[in-house]
């Protein structure tokens, strides 16, 4: 009997991963989180050359309550508390590691969490660290991007422009919006959220 010939049909995800731009440096984290968390919007995020475009981010400052260093440093936040350009790894809920980026000077305890990516490099890794083929479902909300990415805590405090980890510019000006930030229960009229305008790589639409 004749085998059936495997289907051509293309996959959603692109032959080749979009070009990159310029890597960023610490130097970009070391002003305002309120410029830095806009300003993430349409960088390349990459940890082991796996990743994709942020497309959606909250910022976070130790002057309101739902900031972890609101109430001081502890030996799990302190990194906050430190130099800008280094992550912030913790766990949400017992459950999901979520990845932050520490911005402005040092004591000021200000950080980006990054909530949402759009997969461009390393989709197979994704796929089988994620279990699902939906490359909208791989990275679409903070736990689920560190789970596609391998983040685990001992991605925590290391230097953002240093090997595993690389950040990579935009390469065009992208439409943003705001809002406020999702699944917490103070300050919550906050607009901190930011995101791609009409991405389809969300973890909740504006």
């Amino acid at each position: 009997m004749a085998q059936k010939p495997r289907s051509t049909k293309p996959r959603s995800t692109p032959a080749t991963a979009p070009r990159l731009g310029k890597a960023l440096k610490r130097s970009f984290f070391d002003r305002s989180v309120h410029e830095v968390a806009p300003d993430l919007i349409g960088t390349t995020f990459l940890v082991d050359g796996v990743g994709g475009i942020i497309t959606e981010v909250e910022a976070y400052h130790h002057s309101e309550p739902a900031a972890h260093s609101y109430r001081g440093p502890t030996p799990r936040n302190q990194v906050m508390f430190g130099p800008p350009g280094f992550s912030y790894v913790y766990r949400s809920y017992g459950i999901h590691w979520c990845v932050n980026f520490v911005c402005e000077q040092p004591g000021s305890a200000s950080a980006v969490l990054i909530r949402a990516l759009e997969p461009t490099h390393g989709l197979a890794a994704m796929r089988r660290r994620r279990g699902v083929e939906d490359e909208r479902a791989l990275c679409s909300g903070p736990g689920k991007l560190c789970e596609a990415l391998g983040i685990t805590i001992a991605h925590s405090e290391l230097p953002l422009d240093r090997p595993p980890i690389s950040l990579h510019a935009r390469l065009e000006a992208p439409d943003i919006v705001a809002g406020v930030r999702i699944g917490i229960t103070k300050a919550v009229d906050l607009p901190w959220r930011y995101g791609l305008k009409g991405s389809k790589f969300l973890s909740k639409r504006f």
